[in-house]
């Protein structure tokens, strides 16, 4: 036993201390990180729009009665189709014909009046050629007859004006349309000029949407858009801008636009719901959310996911495999592109005009936290 033991310390004595000491282990790599991916698909078109909107009329008007009173009938009602001089409404003319025979009696009046003038100074004339009256006398009876005739012709005014306001209670229709809108009621009191009904010409029809103040810069004035009906969206029509609002609305901040319809079919009625949108051909692109850029260290990229080889990435189940990982694993690759413009736009998307190629998968969510090479899974091939 002694030989022995001197032989295993003569060994522990050949051996370096170093060897005693615990080694340094290699830093882990980077765990597995899922990511969210999409397809990188080209498109040489834009599309501007969607937007929802209504058919409405390009001529307009507010018809009302040019007297006051109390409504005591309205013939029409919103949709209805009327004829050019086809009542509308009316109002109770009992008021306006006290007018009329009170004018009609003046007139009378007036008119024995200035018989009446009329004769006295004829006679006041031959009284004078006889030297029976002064001239004075003469020159009274004129002007007494001047005046006469002046009040029979402001009779005969009141008269005509009376007879009018009696038309005034009935109102008619100035063209043929379309009722829109009704603003008074049987039995209602209006004044003059207060607004009855609406009515529209259907002829000349437009289409009015409302477009965000952030998109209405970037709308081309001179486009033709496309205008679909939403209940039967096979049915369309073509479109240009006619007026663009000025201001936004506050409570919205949208622009209202209109566009004229060129030769829209029957179906279009006013009011129907309707989508416009506006297509135009470009330069082809990748568009994708602007999550997916990096834009570090002075170069813009994307992370790209290769495909699988179909071995199973038996190097990612091995030594040195990152914690977590499985066979079918990918590792990332930092890809620089170019944009289309000097960054995302109102949409939060961005456009890549090279460094792609259609079908490449890319990181579109966290791609501040790869570096690379890093293993990583896709969210949606996950069991």
């Amino acid at each position: 036993m002694r030989p022995a033991l001197l032989v295993c310390a003569a060994l522990a004595g050949a051996i370096p201390l170093t060897a005693c000491q615990p080694s340094q282990e290699a830093p882990a790599p980077p765990p597995v990180r899922p990511v969210l991916t999409t397809l990188a698909q080209p498109t040489d078109s834009v599309i501007f729009g969607p937007f929802a909107g209504t058919v409405e009329p390009r001529y307009q008007s507010q018809l009302g009665f040019q007297i006051g009173g109390r409504v005591v009938a309205r013939d029409v009602t919103v949709g209805d189709v009327v004829k050019k001089g086809q009542r509308l409404a009316a109002l109770d003319p009992i008021v306006s014909r006290f007018d009329l025979s009170r004018a009609e009696a003046e007139l009378s009046d007036a008119k024995a009046q200035a018989e009446n003038a009329t004769a006295t100074e004829a006679r006041t004339r031959r009284l004078m050629e006889g030297g029976n009256v002064t001239q004075a006398q003469l020159d009274a009876a004129v002007a007494r007859r001047d005046t006469a005739q002046a009040r029979l012709a402001q009779a005969g005014a009141s008269l005509q004006k009376a007879r009018d306001q009696i038309g005034y209670t009935e109102l008619h229709a100035d063209f043929d349309g379309v009722v829109t809108q009704r603003l008074a009621e049987i039995g209602q009191v209006v004044s003059p000029g207060q607004g009855i009904v609406t009515l529209a010409r259907p002829e000349t029809r437009e289409a009015v949407v409302d477009i965000p103040e952030t998109l209405a810069g970037a709308m081309p004035k001179d486009g033709l858009f496309t205008v679909v009906l939403q209940s039967a969206p096979e049915i369309t029509a073509r479109g240009r801008v006619r007026e663009v609002a000025p201001f936004a609305e506050s409570g919205t901040r949208t622009r209202r636009v209109r566009l004229t319809l060129e030769e829209p079919g029957p179906a279009f009625r006013l009011g129907a719901t309707i989508t416009v949108a506006l297509e135009r051909h470009i330069e082809r692109r990748f568009v994708l959310p602007a999550t997916a850029l990096l834009d570090a260290e002075g170069r813009r990229s994307v992370w790209i996911v290769p495909e699988a080889e179909g071995r199973g990435d038996e190097k990612a189940g091995g030594q040195g495999a990152a914690p977590g990982a499985e066979p079918g694993d990918r590792h990332v690759e930092r890809r620089d592109v170019t944009l289309d413009g000097d960054g995302p736009d109102g949409n939060g998307r961005i456009a890549v005009r090279t460094g792609l190629k259609p079908g490449e998968r890319v990181v579109v969510a966290g791609a501040h936290s790869l570096r690379e090479g890093q293993t990583v899974r896709l969210a949606d091939e996950r069991n």
